[in-house]
């Protein structure tokens, strides 16, 4: 396969990532479907966020092209966490932090008022402990309005997982790139990059996104500031 580095490639990443070279990627973040029929105010959906089936392949696959001793940084949908942790396990993943980001809006109303998002840290191997290890309870400090994305994930709180978990100049990889914002992240702080996204009007946003968005030490020290 042509190296497609630096680039967000539009299809389902179950074709696209047996394509990839084993070990080739250093650190993954993603934020695939929490498999809970998620539907925006303004209508929005996921895809394949109505089924499971993609869940255990997807992960194996991670876990394949990830470098020995590396690390993944994934969102979950928790009313599946044994679906979820399942497939991390089954992928050869073992979980090393959980993660809780308060948010100062409530995102939705049930039997509680959600106002939290929850990832895991899984490794593969073992990989060297950060330096300084990020602490697993952080602020939702931006409201992105999701103005890009239904489920966007604000990029000030993704900087410090990259910057923490992955090397400079290192390959990062998203699966589920959304509108881009784990890419545009990476971009930010010198990391090359690999999306892969099925949603052709998602896919369309997040190459738009990477191609005007000019980095300055200026964008990143702002961004970086709003994430402490």
């Amino acid at each position: 396969m042509t190296s497609h580095h630096n680039t967000i490639i539009r299809g389902n990443c179950l074709d696209i990532l047996p394509q990839l070279p084993a070990r080739s990627v250093n650190f993954i973040l993603t934020d695939p479907p929490y498999i809970v029929r998620y539907k925006s105010r303004d209508g929005r959906t996921v895809a394949n966020d109505d089924n499971d089936a993609w869940l255990q392949p997807a992960f194996a696959e991670m876990h394949r092209v990830l470098q020995a001793d590396g690390f993944c940084f994934t969102f979950y949908g928790w009313p599946h966490a044994d679906r979820f942790m399942q497939a991390f396990r089954a992928a050869g993943f073992r979980p090393v932090g959980h993660f809780s980001f308060v948010k100062r809006h409530i995102s939705s109303t049930g039997h509680v008022r959600s106002r939290h998002e929850t990832a895991y840290l899984l490794a593969k191997g073992n990989p060297r402990k950060p330096l300084s290890p990020l602490e697993d309870v952080i602020e939702w400090n931006e409201n992105t309005g999701n103005r890009n994305h239904p489920t966007e994930k604000p990029i000030p709180v993704l900087l410090p997982l990259i910057e923490t978990y992955s090397q400079p100049g290192g390959l990062v990889l998203d699966p589920f790139a959304g509108s881009g914002s784990s890419l545009l992240a990476a971009k930010l702080l010198g990391r090359s990059y690999i999306g892969i996204e099925l949603d052709a009007e998602y896919h369309a946003i997040a190459s738009r996104r990477l191609n005007e968005d000019r980095v300055t030490p200026a964008t990143v020290a702002r961004l970086v500031q709003h994430a402490q």
